[in-house]
């Protein structure tokens, strides 16, 4: 009451009103201030176990430890430019990408990450990655060597530079399932685009692990990502100094996909990237006329091409001849080959047809190759394999821009027939030996089983792709 008589004697009814205005306003004023200076403080505080701040250059890192690997990251950027910074822990990936006084010495698989003395750094601030993207196979992982990424302070012991790069590396590893070609696929080559194409070909990769093989088979794509040789460096005992450094890809968690919403590209940019680096002619599959449509090509010969994918060991057909036969009887042209080889010539053969046969396998893998409109008959083996074709296969293939079908074969079109009894649990109830675990799955139905198509059951298959190919 106090108060309020002496402010209604020193100022009038307006001034009252004038000043109680300017008050509101100058008290909004202070609290979006003190929220803009306290905004980077708000937040799950309680369950981070460990900030890092890390001063490189003009910007600042800060990774965010709540297990043995990071699980948020965070960076403050420049105004020039945007770039998102730390260790990322994703689905079926671990990553890292910083940037400044990167050092790495591949003898102990050591990545160093050189700070100011002044910067707020925890002790023993490491991290370790196994760089290959399919994080939660164990066995694939227990082949693939871990690095260490370990922030220091200058004043602190490290190794000196022996080799400077002017461009930033991607570390990552040959191992784990390389030598199926699906998984050389979905586990490095797509995580790998993801992961350097936007650097232009300004890139080196550091390979752990290295199989010469390897780099030699996909080299027309390691060369269009990269201007610079590949760096073999488990055994390099130089410290290679870079401005910036990529530990492990990126990867979007389904297989031979990408999303295009979380990342600058797509499935169909990664085909129209392999075009380029085999130099692939076609781009779209044919396209079939209707009877008396123009009439001015009615002599051209229109005839579609199938491939059909044979295997040397396991889930092949066992009458690749009689198939290929009646496929030329329904207006195909119809050629026989076994994945392999140069990647080079099987991609420019598979880009060549229209329409890809053959059982669920690592061969399928070559769909990449297909033109778009193309069509992929996937021979589904007996053994439950729906979710495998659908989730491997199935899936991609359409978000390629490709035409889908899949025949899945009856028990009498499995060779398991002539090596178990008709009532034995492999034939009749597939399920009960998938309880007992991958190995023995695997072991059964994809290692022992080869495929005889029932030419008469199959045939209507063939003849949906040709209508496919009038759409």
């Amino acid at each position: 009451m106090m108060y309020n008589s002496i402010f209604a004697k020193s100022f009038s009814r307006y001034e009252q009103k004038k000043l109680g205005y300017g008050a509101f306003v100058g008290c909004l004023i202070i609290v979006l201030s003190l929220c803009r200076v306290f905004k980077p403080y708000i937040g799950s505080i309680h369950d981070l176990k460990l900030k890092l701040y890390v001063s490189i250059d003009t910007k600042m890192l800060m990774l965010n430890e709540t297990s043995s690997f990071p699980q948020i990251a965070r960076v403050e950027e420049t105004e020039t430019k945007k770039m998102e910074q730390g260790c990322f822990s994703e689905e079926r990936t671990n990553f890292c990408q910083v940037q400044g006084d990167i050092r790495v010495h591949g003898k102990s698989s050591s990545v160093y990450i050189v700070t100011p003395e002044t910067t707020i750094l925890p002790e023993n601030s490491s991290w370790t990655i196994r760089p290959y993207a399919r994080k939660d196979d164990a066995e694939a992982m227990r082949r693939v060597r871990e690095w260490s990424i370990k922030a220091v302070k200058d004043g602190m012991k490290f190794p000196q530079c022996t080799q400077h790069h002017s461009i930033p590396a991607v570390i990552f590893s040959t191992s784990g399932y390389i030598g199926n070609h699906f998984h050389e696929f979905t586990d490095i080559i797509i995580p790998l685009f993801l992961t350097s194409r936007q650097f232009n070909g300004q890139v080196k990769f550091v390979v752990s692990e290295m199989r010469p093989w390897w780099i030699s088979k996909y080299q027309a794509i390691l060369s269009k990502l990269s201007n610079y040789e590949v760096l073999n460096i488990d055994k390099d005992d130089k410290v290679h100094c870079f401005p910036g450094v990529n530990v492990g890809l990126k990867r979007y968690p389904k297989e031979l996909s990408i999303d295009p919403q979380k990342y600058s590209y797509s499935i169909k940019d990664f085909r129209s990237f392999l075009r380029d680096s085999y130099s692939l002619k076609r781009v779209h599959a044919i396209k079939l006329r209707e009877e008396g449509e123009d009439e001015n090509n009615k002599n051209k010969k229109q005839q579609p091409r199938l491939l059909i994918l044979s295997r040397r060991r396991t889930r092949s057909f066992t009458n690749t001849a009689e198939i290929a036969n009646m496929a030329r009887s329904m207006g195909f042209e119809a050629i026989v080959m076994e994945a392999g080889g140069s990647m080079s010539n099987f991609a420019n053969v598979v880009n060549s047809c229209d329409v890809l046969l053959g059982v669920h396998g690592a061969g399928l893998t070559n769909i990449v190759f297909l033109p778009e409109n193309a069509v992929l008959i996937q021979v589904v083996p007996h053994g439950g394999f729906e979710w495998l074709a659908k989730y491997d296969f199935e899936l991609p293939s359409k978000n390629m821009g490709l035409k889908y079908l899949d025949y899945k074969i009856s028990v009498e079109e499995s060779t398991l027939i002539q090596q178990y009894p008709q009532d034995h649990m492999i034939i009749k109830h597939p399920p009960s030996i998938g309880k007992l675990g991958w190995e023995r799955f695997k072991s059964v139905y994809l290692e022992q089983q080869n495929v005889m198509l029932e030419l008469n059951r199959f045939r209507p298959t063939l003849q949906k792709a040709l209508e496919l190919l009038h759409q």
